[in-house]
């Protein structure tokens, strides 16, 4: 979360008055994340989260988005509900941003996540997984393989300024990837973007799930993998494979995973670091001025790429057999 966008009184006080949700009692900036303005909207009804979707947020993207976490919600999956207007609509205008109004979660996200959380982050993930296979809207991963060597050429060039020799190691690391990119797993709705900041947990609960605006139809065990990289290694960047254990585990236990799946890990896993290695080498070269949030340093996942590329087989990640 973050705010790009400021919004007046006047604004906010016209926006709202096509909602029940009575009068505004507070509403302050959230300066968390790195895609949307966000707000945390307090009414004489209750606590809401307001969004400005800001410009790398596709529009039309916007009801896949919307949809799939009311979908959720109603199969009990914890995530925010989108807040209908008077009119049905869940989707506005304001200050020339596509907007919108969902529930506001209770809870904090961990900042050094334990085996517990990440226990519950395993079953939790599966659960969603399980819930989004009968969503009818479908939306292609656009930060997919195919999008990776496109994004790698618009910061080629000012990579080496951020490590020595890092063009060439993310272009050997891309052609590796390419040709041995696993092919044909169980596919559905994916978060996509399931960091330690997008969980929150109550105390010691696994309370909400949130910023589903990557979600996509991809590799279900993609998502897994994405999990690895965000929650099992810790500050200093070693790897924690009992993390891993619970992460895994609570998810089969709730999903059965193929062989293939199991098998594909270590792969999905390394382009996964390849992925969040990229899009922030990008942010980190094209900064925004004035944003009220700073890129993330994406030297930590070149680390968690070096990692995965020596992985072959998925017992490295606690697995059993």
């Amino acid at each position: 979360m973050a705010v790009y966008t400021e919004v007046s009184d006047d604004e906010l006080a016209a926006f709202t008055a096509d909602y029940d949700i009575g009068p505004v009692l507070s509403f302050k900036g959230i300066a968390e994340g790195v895609e949307n303005s966000n707000y945390l909207l307090l009414t004489k009804s209750g606590p809401y989260i307001l969004t400005l979707y800001e410009k790398r947020v596709a529009a039309e993207d916007l009801p896949f988005f919307l949809g799939l976490i009311e979908h959720l919600a109603g199969r009990g999956v914890p995530c925010p509900v989108p807040v209908h207007g008077r009119d049905g609509a869940v989707l506005r205008e304001l200050c020339g941003r596509p907007a919108a109004i969902t529930s506001f979660l209770a809870g904090v996200w961990p900042r050094r996540p334990a085996p517990a959380h990440c226990a519950a982050l395993g079953e939790a993930l599966a659960r969603m997984h399980l819930a989004g296979l009968d969503y009818p809207a479908e939306r292609a991963n656009a930060l997919s393989l195919s999008s990776w060597r496109p994004l790698f050429e618009r910061c080629r060039a000012g990579a080496d300024d951020v490590v020595p020799g890092l063009s060439a190691e993310i272009a050997t690391a891309l052609e590796r990837i390419e040709a041995e990119w696993p092919r044909d797993l169980p596919r559905g709705v994916i978060h996509a973007d399931l960091f330690p900041d997008n969980v929150f947990f109550e105390r010691g609960r696994l309370s909400g799930l949130i910023d589903f605006y990557f979600a996509c139809n991809d590799a279900l065990v993609y998502d897994l993998a994405v999990c690895l990289n965000a929650w099992c290694f810790e500050p200093d960047l070693s790897f924690n494979v009992t993390k891993a254990r619970y992460v895994i585990a609570r998810y089969r236990a709730v999903r059965r995973c193929s062989e293939a799946e199991i098998a594909a890990l270590p792969r999905l896993a390394e382009g996964a670091a390849l992925r969040f290695l990229l899009t922030r080498l990008y942010d980190w070269i094209n900064q925004v001025d004035g944003a009220l949030v700073q890129p993330k340093d994406p030297r930590e996942y070149l680390h968690k790429l070096r990692f995965h590329r020596g992985v072959s087989d998925p017992r490295a990640y606690g697995i059993d057999p």
